[in-house]
């Protein structure tokens, strides 16, 4: 049984029937050009989300559809603390879609009592998506955790392979050379210099308002708002 008082097969192909309803073409559309192969509106699925609140067998369930938008909902509705540390290495190594990644990566993963072990785990991955999870919670250590992290390690590291690693590697370590930039004044020229020297991102679109994933135009942005410059 589902916390609903359902019968969970029953609970399962409600929930799927009703995401299949809010498919969307233009919203499929946008999402596959960000490599996301589902149509639901994210507020909508928000929405279904808050009805259902936490639904831990309804949401392993969802996961195990292997839909996307149906796993989006799983991360939304699931109780985070609930999942081993093998659970939590298995379905990152399922995630698939860069959506579905992200959102196990913040809303589940680095809420469980198992995410420092995990981090350090997965930074050295040979799978480059499951090492940009690695870099992704080493990004929020950096925010909020810093004690006890290898600066210098972390951008020797950096340096030295952020220039060819593959795109979503090369997002998440340019997300955590800018953190460093941004959070620790020590090692922010050198957190400069290595963005000016690689170049990664440069010439990356940004939309008006917006600030560039440039390294040294991210770090510079953030201290002159913090520094209410």
């Amino acid at each position: 049984m589902t916390e609903t008082g359902k019968p969970a097969t029953a609970a399962l192909a409600e929930v799927m029937g009703e995401l299949a309803a809010l498919e969307d073409p233009k919203a499929r559309a946008v999402n596959e050009k960000h490599g996301d192969d589902h149509g639901v509106n994210l507020g909508k699925l928000r929405a279904v989300a808050k009805r259902l609140k936490t639904q831990q067998d309804l949401a392993c369930r969802l996961w195990a559809t292997d839909d996307t938008a149906a796993r989006l909902l799983a991360l939304l509705i699931c109780r985070p603390r609930s999942f081993e540390r093998a659970d939590l290495d298995a379905i990152v190594r399922q995630a698939g879609a860069p959506k579905v990644h992200d959102w196990l990566v913040n809303y589940v993963v680095k809420k469980s009592p198992h995410r420092e072990e995990l981090r350090v785990a997965w930074l050295a991955d040979p799978d480059p998506v499951v090492a940009s999870a690695g870099w992704a919670l080493t990004t929020e250590r950096v925010a909020k955790e810093p004690t006890g992290l290898d600066f210098p390690g972390l951008l020797a590291v950096i340096e030295a392979q952020l220039k060819d690693a593959p795109d979503r590697l090369q997002w998440a370590m340019n997300h955590c050379l800018a953190q460093i930039g941004i959070e620790r004044p020590e090692h922010r020229d050198r957190a400069l210099a290595i963005g000016e020297r690689l170049e990664v991102l440069k010439d990356y679109p940004t939309a008006p308002g917006c600030t560039s994933p440039f390294a040294p135009v991210w770090i510079t942005e953030m201290v002159r708002r913090r520094q209410g410059a």
